[in-house]
């Protein structure tokens, strides 16, 4: 067999709880249920930042977010950190990166053979082809992702509406035929792809094409069960239960009624809209592969830089982030049919930051020695045994952990939300309250889970972070190592304490 393709695709901001498979009451997601049935899918899935950027130097260098530092949008060129897509394109594969690609300046293009930014967030701005393409159809002012064009609001607005712009037209419907264009040209070149297609949707503006805002009556929304809690009484945090009255106050409507009730309905269907659009972009491309003869051998990865709150809480979008599953939780599909079982489902702790050496597993290279993650291929292939203890998603001075069954958000002392309320922290029993109804910080019968946690959290930050010099440490060998004045680093000019010796000659200085 060839050495098999590998194509990622990922949504911005799509809640793992709004898929037809994950057993939401209305969103069509038809495509990506058959995806499931065909391959196997990750239920406790983490991703390492719940804002974009960081997010997806996460998933594209599988380094965790201390590691590569990265906890605000975009940035300047991480100097040495190595990509998922250098990695392969050194071992043959033709990389092509589509879409909302959002990482800092000049990171991804540089190791990319094909890069198309269609949302005019990575240097350079939009793609001059997309760009071109809106042009020749006259669609420039239809296409809507940033901004609703009838409203000079700041920002992107956080009501709901259908989009002027036709399937054919959204950033969806182009990097679905540009996709199966590129795999084309792979195919006529004899060469494996790695092919990331990384929609913009269901993120803001809440504005699918008409066909999808369609298939959502308004009179029909329903809401998430905690969609209207009582946050003091739930024990939420201070941010939380201002951003929530923030969003009740009214203030977010653009369109008429401009109630909060009307606003927010609108804004579901539209979140359900769009998520049903990036499922028929995701078919597209599915078909298009199979049409192709690709299918048994490309390996197809489905999921999503974060989640978002989609109204739980009454909060329209993702901030304020690890507050919640909702948002560190993501949606993660793996499908090779000669490997990974169909109906498959992995109920362990998975990251984002798994995927690179799980990808190296299957495709025959080696390990990216800078990745933080693991291969979690025995996982994927039915292996019931765990591949760690514990999940964390970062914001840089506020942490998330899980165990898969309790998770903890640990705020230091100087944070301001332990400023207003001192010794405060969130704790959930995922299993008896997935909706995260009741923070248990406070029972006294739930302080040695507490307890568990901060400690595991502690473990994980000492042991997970990469280093630049140690005493003692060993001189490498090896592509991915370099001789930096007698000391030996890996391409970011650190290296992991996976690579410390254990022995008792070096226990003076560990």
């Amino acid at each position: 067999m060839k050495q098999p393709n590998v194509l990622f695709l990922m949504s911005d901001q799509h809640s793992h709880r709004v898929l037809g498979h994950a057993g939401h009451p209305q969103v069509q997601t038809p495509n990506l249920d058959q995806l499931a049935q065909e391959g196997t899918r990750c239920t406790q899935a983490i991703c390492q930042n719940p804002i974009c950027t960081p997010s997806r130097v996460s998933w594209l260098s599988g380094q965790y977010a201390h590691n590569h530092g990265y906890y605000g949008l975009a940035g300047p060129n991480p100097q040495g950190l190595p990509t998922l897509f250098g990695h392969f394109r050194r071992h043959g594969y033709r990389t092509i990166a589509l879409g909302k690609i959002h990482c800092p300046e000049y990171w991804v293009e540089a190791d990319c053979d094909v890069f198309h930014e269609t949302c005019g967030c990575s240097i350079g701005g939009r793609s001059a082809a997309y760009t071109a393409f809106l042009e020749e159809r006259g669609a420039t002012e239809r296409e809507d992702h940033a901004r609703f064009r009838e409203h000079s609001t700041k920002g992107q607005p956080l009501d709901g509406r259908p989009s002027n712009a036709s399937h054919e037209e959204s950033q969806e419907g182009w990097l679905a035929q540009r996709a199966l264009q590129e795999i084309q040209e792979c195919q006529a070149l004899d060469q494996p792809f790695l092919t990331f297609v990384s929609m913009p949707r269901p993120h803001q503006c809440y504005a699918p094409s008409q066909e999808f805002w369609d298939l959502y009556p308004e009179e029909e929304i329903q809401l998430p069960p905690n969609a209207d809690l009582d946050l003091q009484a739930a024990g939420k945090a201070s941010h939380l239960r201002n951003t929530a009255g923030w969003a009740r106050s009214g203030g977010l409507a653009l369109f008429e009624p401009k109630s909060f009730e009307a606003q927010r309905r609108r804004k579901i269907r539209a979140y359900l809209g769009q998520v049903s659009e990036v499922d028929h972009a995701v078919g597209t491309i599915l078909k298009g592969i199979e049409a192709m003869g690709l299918q048994e051998n490309t390996i197809v990865i489905y999921s999503s830089d974060h989640g978002e709150y989609v109204y739980e809480f009454g909060i329209s979008e993702k901030a304020p982030g690890i507050c919640s599953d909702a948002v560190c939780r993501i949606p993660m599909i793996w499908r090779f049919p000669p490997r990974i079982p169909a109906g498959g489902e992995v109920s362990e702790l998975v990251e984002a930051v798994d995927m690179v050496n799980t990808l190296c597993h299957y495709c025959g290279l080696p390990e990216l020695e800078t990745a933080d993650g693991v291969d979690v291929h025995g996982l994927l292939e039915g292996n019931a045994t765990p591949v760690r203890q514990v999940a964390v998603t970062e914001f840089a001075w506020a942490k998330s952990i899980t165990d898969g069954r309790y998770r903890l958000v640990y705020y230091p002392e100087r944070h301001p939300v332990s400023q207003e309320e001192p010794g405060f922290y969130e704790l959930y029993d995922l299993q008896e309250d997935p909706w995260e109804m009741k923070n248990l910080y406070q029972d006294p019968a739930h302080e040695q889970t507490y307890l568990r946690l901060q400690a595991q959290l502690l473990n994980w930050l000492i042991s997970s972070t990469r280093t630049k010099t140690q005493l003692n440490f060993p001189q490498q060998q090896g592509e991915q190592w370099e001789r930096r004045y007698n000391n030996s680093v890996n391409a970011d000019g650190k290296f992991s304490p996976k690579h410390l010796p254990v022995s008792d000659q070096h226990c003076n200085y560990l």
